[in-house]
């Protein structure tokens, strides 16, 4: 059966804003943009997830409802703090428990540049894929049962964009 991840990492987040700490950081107005650019693209393409793993943080919060409001359904979201500033053996064990076909997972660098950089076979020829800036986008496709298969390595990069390729 084919899954299908798509892996995004939060906009960019406001620092001029007084917030206490940084999981309370929401994003700036580019932030913002770029979300809605990605939900555009992704509802273009037809990458519409059913399930959501987000980190609890605020600005990763926001870039799924700026996001989603592109989306032609409602996906059921789960807000997970382990997935804050979460490193990529987190993040696989994290997909692991996802139960839909279609899951998207936002989160934070330097972790998921690290698990997008480790789940695909091959990375996509795009010169930020590794550093995985802001609001960067990757559909990854596996042929698995279940998500609780899924390996490193194993991942076939379908679609990635960075809000740059979509936006002046």
């Amino acid at each position: 059966m084919t899954r299908q991840l798509i892996l995004i990492r939060h906009a960019k987040s406001d620092w001029s804003t007084p917030v206490r700490g940084d999981h309370s950081r929401p994003l700036n107005d580019r932030g913002r943009r770029s979300a809605r650019a990605v939900g555009r693209w992704l509802a273009e393409r037809g990458h519409v997830p059913a399930e959501v793993l987000c980190s609890d943080a605020a600005r990763t919060a926001e870039t799924w409802a700026l996001l989603s409001e592109a989306l032609p359904e409602a996906a059921e979201i789960r807000f997970l703090a382990a997935l804050y500033h979460a490193g990529a053996e987190t993040m696989l064990a994290t997909l692991r428990g996802a139960t839909a076909a279609s899951v998207a997972m936002i989160g934070h660098n330097p972790g998921i540049a690290d698990f997008a950089e480790r789940i695909v076979a091959a990375a996509p020829d795009h010169p930020r894929f590794l550093d995985y800036p802001t609001c960067a986008t990757t559909v990854i496709r596996f042929e698995t049962a279940g998500w609780g298969a899924v390996e490193w390595g194993r991942g076939e990069v379908r679609d990635f964009i960075v809000p740059r390729d979509l936006t002046d």
